[in-house]
């Protein structure tokens, strides 16, 4: 059963806990519907409130009839409904943007802004098993490392997953047993976008001459890669511990590249560190400093070790126009750009 498996899911990973108030992002397809059913069903039991974010993209004609469907579920269930209309395909014109990006980044903005409304404190989403293979699949293809296989994780931040381990067979058959008659999105039917040919034909192809069982193996790499993945970063944050000689970091504007801030790291005990614990450091500094590793590419990491190894002064690189790095009286100096 399909709630049972959420309910595992939950516990799990502690996804909900008493007192919580939750934002679902509902779109009316067969994953949203179902995560909106079944979290409605247990919110007496652990104790929880939830409400309810759809989102007209104004780019569908069905969109309309999607949006009077979410609209009319939640009123029969007595569920808080909140609905922005707006036109993506206009707004990624303006922003000169992909219709994709432009649609992710008007949706978690409103998710945002009724989690602060409703004084929610986590926002759900309806990705399942599936949507974790065609995201490893998607970072494979434009070349990934360790951090793109995890896939996508039950929880990040505020945000909550509860049907990630639940395949969308398992969604689809729930939905005809509740007769919930969700909403079909015919966007997902073409094979423009990349994410659509993986799901459309990619995995169906696998799935028929390869590896019947494509879904699971990807899963199953996907936790095993959680798991490293988690030891290293242990391994990372008391290497730094170890090498850091001092931080300057603004607590009241930490990510405001415009105020001075720098890291200082021991050269020698940087150098004696496993490359792959290097690498990590390197990332882990900067994310410390700016909040994000945006624009840090591979080459940006190969070359800031090179600087190091070479162990020779006042020597420097700008991988980014806000990040310099600084080899000088035996210290790595990580810092923002004057």
């Amino acid at each position: 059963m399909l709630k049972e498996k959420v309910l595992e899911t939950i516990k799990k990973y502690s996804l909900i806990t008493s007192g919580d108030k939750i934002v679902l992002g509902v779109s009316g397809g067969p994953d949203s519907i179902s995560m909106l059913n079944i979290l409605n069903e247990i919110k007496k039991e652990l104790n929880f409130e939830i409400v309810v974010a759809h989102i007209n993209h104004g780019i569908r004609e069905n969109a309309k009839i999607d949006e009077k469907f979410v609209k009319e579920f939640c009123e029969k269930k007595n569920i808080e409904i909140y609905i922005l209309n707006t036109n993506i395909k206009e707004l990624a014109e303006k922003e000169k943007r992909g219709l994709e990006e432009t649609g992710r980044k008007v949706r978690y903005e409103f998710f945002d802004e009724v989690l602060e409304k409703t004084g929610s404190n986590k926002i759900a989403i309806a990705h399942n098993q599936n949507d974790n293979v065609e995201t490893i699949i998607m970072n494979i293809l434009r070349g990934t490392g360790l951090s793109g296989l995890k896939g996508i994780e039950a929880q990040n931040g505020k945000y909550i997953r509860p049907l990630i381990e639940c395949k969308r067979t398992e969604i689809e058959k729930y939905c005809e047993e509740e007769k919930l008659n969700p909403r079909h999105d015919e966007s997902n039917d073409e094979n423009i976008y990349t994410r659509n040919k993986i799901r459309n034909i990619a995995i169906p192809y696998i799935e028929k001459e390869l590896n019947p069982n494509i879904i699971d193996t990807i899963n199953r790499l996907s936790e095993i890669v959680k798991d490293d993945l988690n030891y290293l970063n242990v391994q990372t944050e008391e290497a730094y511990k170890n090498m850091c000689l001092e931080e300057k970091i603004p607590q009241e504007d930490v990510y405001n590249v415009e105020k001075e801030a720098r890291i200082i790291l021991d050269l020698k005990k940087f150098n004696n560190e496993n490359i792959a614990i290097q690498k990590r450091i390197i990332l882990y500094s900067i994310n410390k400093l700016f909040g994000s590793t945006k624009g840090i590419e591979k080459i940006h990491i190969e070359d800031i070790i090179k600087l190091c190894n070479n162990n020779v002064g006042n020597k420097f690189l700008t991988p980014n126009k806000n990040t310099k790095i600084v080899i000088k009286n035996k210290k790595i100096y990580i810092e923002t750009v004057k």
